[in-house]
């Protein structure tokens, strides 16, 4: 593969550089969600439907600490790509230090506490009945390989804010091709049932981390630290933690919306429709990757150059960014609204002899999914000015508009409206809390990302 410099991020046209930064970044988005989304297929013809929900349950608290990576290395990577920008590649050195001595510490205290409250956080999220004992199995598992896919998350990110996104898209599919392979012997030939489906998403983490590994040692790395460069630094740590609290932010509310759905609907339809939403959860991840590979393209070109201060280009980068994500939404949009049933017919199992239980379930599932994807779904065509203006501010360094808008959907919005909704609607209104939010979002990110390009970006 050749080399690239990320001096290229300042120089090449900003339509072929997006291109060139946000094709592997979609393909790696895409090749991750399949994996989730063909794990959640396998998990549900071989083992059940409830196993669907049981790993929809534990998934908020593995990607919250998971998230502290990707915090962790969005934040350092704001500054390395900036500091690459303006030339100062020591500061770049050193952040990237801290960022994995910071990683380290903060993922495995919070593994260590997320162990010793199991029985709590399950039925906490959701994992009540039928689905705490499957979920309590692969929560443990899982929890132990989360330290290594949180600096996965934090290395990724660094390897795009060099400029190569082809390596970051490796380190995207290599897991996610391995875990599917091991699905398949753990759970179709071994028959370990979730423990399987467990080990196999915990040995994906592990391979992942060992390309990761491999490629900051390699030349293709421009970043070559040393001991020196480990130990923290306020200053850094301060600008990683105020970047990086966007992400996080956006996690947690993340895992707060996963509390809060998997309780309201469980107490509306009980398994069955938490197992709905673990459909749509799993949909959420998989259809939008173009828009979100769109995303992660636009980032490092945006900070490099608002560091090199290209204001031309940074704003070129935002116009493009919002062109190319909008146009994908649309077509994502439209496969969504004519194929619903038969997307949620690939998670459910077809075997004969099916035990009464798990066939009841799995008709109520395609009941009530098609139209629960088409609420959900309903604002996908706008969400891209959303997405791209909230990156922007992570971007250039800007935390305190980045937080705002990034808690500006789900905070803001979302969570208020599905507390209130259900009281007057019922189950649609948990689905129509969704596009109502993504519009209100949308109003005000436009607003505030026009009303920047007006005044910040001059020159």
């Amino acid at each position: 593969m050749a080399k690239v410099s990320s001096d290229q991020l300042g120089t090449e046209p900003i339509g072929k550089l997006l291109i060139k930064q946000a094709v592997p970044a979609s393909i790696g988005i895409l090749v991750m969600s399949l994996n989730v989304l063909v794990d959640s297929i396998f998990v549900g013809n071989w083992i059940g439907s409830i196993a669907i929900a049981a790993i929809n349950v534990v998934l908020p608290v593995s990607f919250f600490i998971a998230a502290l990576g990707m915090a962790i290395g969005i934040g350092g990577s704001s500054i390395i790509s900036r500091a690459l920008g303006s030339g100062n590649k020591e500061k770049a050195l050193k952040t990237f230090g801290n960022q994995i001595t910071l990683t380290l510490l903060v993922t495995i205290s919070m593994v260590t506490l997320g162990l010793y409250f199991v029985d709590d956080l399950i039925p906490a999220f959701g994992g009540k009945g039928g689905i705490f004992d499957p979920a309590k199995i692969y929560y443990t598992i899982v929890l132990y390989g989360v330290p290594f896919l949180a600096l996965c998350m934090m290395g990724n990110t660094v390897i795009r804010a060099e400029g190569k996104p082809k390596f970051a898209m490796i380190a995207m599919i290599i897991p996610s091709v391995g875990n599917l392979l091991m699905d398949y012997v753990f759970i179709y030939v071994f028959d370990w049932g979730m423990h399987g489906a467990a080990w196999a998403t915990t040995g994906g983490y592990l391979l992942c981390f060992g390309y990761i590994f491999y490629f900051f040692l390699s030349k293709n790395s421009e970043l070559k630290i040393n001991p020196s460069h480990f130990g923290l630094s306020s200053s850094i740590l301060k600008e990683i933690g105020s970047l990086g609290f966007v992400t996080l932010a956006r996690q947690a509310v993340t895992s707060i919306t996963y509390l809060l759905l998997n309780n309201i609907l469980f107490n509306l339809g009980g398994e069955a429709l938490v197992a709905v939403y673990a459909i749509i959860g799993r949909m959420l991840m998989f259809a939008l990757f173009p828009v979100f590979g769109v995303t992660q393209g636009f980032l490092p070109i945006a900070g490099f150059n608002y560091g090199a201060v290209k204001y031309d280009r940074v704003k070129e980068s935002i116009y493009t960014a919002i062109k190319y994500a909008a146009l994908v939404a649309t077509l994502v949009f439209a496969g969504l609204m004519i194929f619903p049933t038969e997307i949620a017919s690939l998670f459910l199992s077809n075997r004969p002899n099916l035990p009464a239980e798990e066939l009841a379930a799995n008709t109520f599932v395609l009941q009530h999914a098609p139209l629960a994807i088409r609420l959900v779904f309903a604002a996908t065509p706008i969400i891209a000015l959303q997405l791209i203006g909230a990156a922007y501010f992570q971007a250039v360094g800007k935390a305190i508009p980045a937080l705002l808008l990034t808690l500006t959907r789900q905070g803001f919005f979302f969570i208020p409206l599905v507390l209130l909704l259900p009281s007057f609607f019922g189950e649609i209104g948990v689905w129509l809390s969704f596009p109502i939010a993504d519009v209100l979002a949308t109003i005000v990110t436009g607003f505030y990302l026009r009303k920047e390009v007006k005044t910040k970006l001059i020159g």
